[in-house]
């Protein structure tokens, strides 16, 4: 089982995010919190393997937060949901060590998704985040010109398929009744192309697919 604890607040949350969550297998909600001093406290009784951080505001104590969490814990993963759609923010908590950031248009089975994909050693960041963190990789590739592009000859043209489908937002789901194949297979072919290319995210593998023209912006 993928061990989930939530850091809200708000109580009222929690309860929402434990009933999106209840009906998922292989996940459950280990505990919540809300405070900082007792989530520091149940995460050194109760061990988890992700950690979803609710930030209502980006304070210098919440970007602490998540630097302390990745210190103390660095077996958990962190994943932000946020109402904040702000670069300046999504960088930030990048760099303190979060894996993973999710945004006030997060549908339930992105949310389960990015659980699984943490879960499986990659960040996850959601389609509206990719596309702002993508905007910036291309204003940058267009000032820097042209750069060497990746070797592609090691992915299957099954791989490359995946690629154009999951380069266009679609999601794990949403590829598996296209391709006629499993969510779990799905999630495999992901995880090998990763593996192949040796990257970690999902911005990663897009950036990749533009160098490539295996998609177009």
């Amino acid at each position: 089982m993928i061990q989930v604890g939530i850091y809200d607040e708000h109580k009222l949350v929690q309860e929402g995010i434990r009933s999106l969550l209840k009906d998922a297998s292989e996940i459950e909600v280990a505990f919540g919190a809300d405070k900082r001093e007792q989530l520091f406290s149940k995460m050194n009784s109760t061990p988890v393997h992700i950690l979803m951080f609710n930030i209502h505001a980006f304070t210098t104590q919440v970007l602490n937060t998540i630097m302390q969490i990745n210190i103390s814990f660095p077996k958990t993963k962190t994943l932000i949901l946020s109402v904040h759609n702000d670069e300046n923010v999504i960088l930030k908590s990048i760099k303190a060590g979060a894996k993973g950031f999710l945004a006030r248009d997060t549908e339930k089975n992105e949310l389960i998704e990015a659980i699984y994909t943490l879960r499986n050693g990659h960040d996850y960041y959601s389609k509206s985040i990719t596309h702002i963190l993508l905007n910036k990789y291309i204003t940058h590739l267009q000032s820097e010109g042209n750069e060497n592009v990746y070797n592609i000859k090691s992915l299957s043209s099954r791989e490359i398929e995946i690629i154009k489908l999951w380069g266009s937002s679609q999601t794990n789901k949403e590829i598996a009744d296209k391709l006629f194949i499993s969510v779990r297979t799905v999630e495999s072919h992901k995880n090998h192309i990763m593996q192949k290319l040796n990257l970690k995210t999902a911005v990663d593998l897009v950036k990749f697919a533009i160098k490539n023209n295996i998609i177009e912006i």
